[in-house]
């Protein structure tokens, strides 16, 4: 199974924004970010690493709503 690259919750906040998302609200630690009808919720708790579904499904969401980056390269795949 491939590996996701680590994340804070502050790192995945500055692609999201990047990315064109914005801060749709907050509801306790957990900030949503909005772009397209598409919605990513990030947890921020003390710096702690976010889980590596929560990573996926940042990635996800940039890409298919960006269209803008190439497909992701997962650590441990090398590129031809």
């Amino acid at each position: 199974m491939p590996e996701w690259p680590r994340l804070t919750a502050a790192e995945a906040e500055v692609l999201l924004r990047k990315a064109g998302f914005s801060a749709s609200r907050s509801d306790a630690s957990h900030r949503i970010y909005a772009k397209n009808g598409r919605r990513v919720a990030i947890p921020f708790h003390n710096a702690d690493t976010l889980h590596p579904k929560i990573v996926r499904q940042t990635l996800e969401a940039i890409e298919d709503t960006a269209g803008i980056f190439p497909p992701l390269q997962r650590a441990g795949e090398v590129e031809f």
